[in-house]
């Protein structure tokens, strides 16, 4: 276990980066999958279309192909902001999708007589979406989207392999210097993305809890 010791300030770091990535293409991940979905729902068909496409299309390429063409693709055109920003960028339109189809099941499972007492009395698409029916939706889709994240904090290992010392880039790291302590540097990581798992799980827990309680 001295590996783990003797190496502590480097994996924190290499989870201080997982948790950055996360909290990044996260954020981006909820507002573009909540846009989304409101046009995925939008009585507007080009919105409708628009929002088909977008999940279609992104949603089954391999998220190794989009931070792939992010990384290399996206300087070529002259846009690069950095590799970080153009990792989290990727993950986050990938991380979207899934967003967006789970809200997407939440609004349908709010009763259509809420949206339809909305515009009874004149409230506007617009307005019946996000004074009516995302705060009832948000209420069931708190346990989807805490998969969602979760599987999101899996998916950052990825962006060790361009060069982000993210957790899984510092256990290589580890591996090549101390391989004949190979299970206690799997151990340590794995306890840590669990750490980072069960947090996640557990305020979603809370949230959902909470808000079973006001519905009351």
């Amino acid at each position: 276990m001295d590996v783990l010791v003797d190496n502590a300030s480097l994996i924190l770091d290499g989870f201080w980066k997982t948790l950055q990535l996360t909290v990044v293409s996260g954020a981006y991940a909820l507002v573009i999958g909540v846009l989304v979905a409101i046009a995925r729902v939008s009585p507007v068909g080009i919105l409708r279309g628009f929002g088909t496409v977008y999940v279609t299309l992104f949603r089954n390429t391999p998220l190794l192909i989009l931070i792939i063409i992010a990384y290399y693709g996206m300087p070529d055109i002259g846009i690069n902001p950095g590799f970080f920003p153009l990792i989290t960028i990727a993950m986050g339109i990938y991380t979207s999708t899934f967003i967006a189809e789970a809200l997407r099941s939440g609004i349908n499972g709010v009763p259509v007589g809420q949206a339809e007492a909305a515009r009874a009395i004149g409230m506007p698409f617009g307005m019946t979406m996000t004074q009516v029916v995302l705060p009832q939706a948000g209420r069931l889709i708190v346990p989807p989207v805490a998969s969602v994240l979760i599987a999101l904090v899996k998916n950052t290992s990825l962006a060790g392999a361009f060069g982000i010392a993210e957790a899984t880039f510092r256990m290589r790291g580890l591996l090549n210097d101390h391989a004949t302590d190979r299970w206690w540097i799997f151990f340590g990581i794995g306890l840590g993305y669990v750490v980072i798992v069960e947090v996640i799980s557990l305020v979603a827990y809370l949230i959902e809890r909470r808000w079973k309680v006001v519905s009351r």
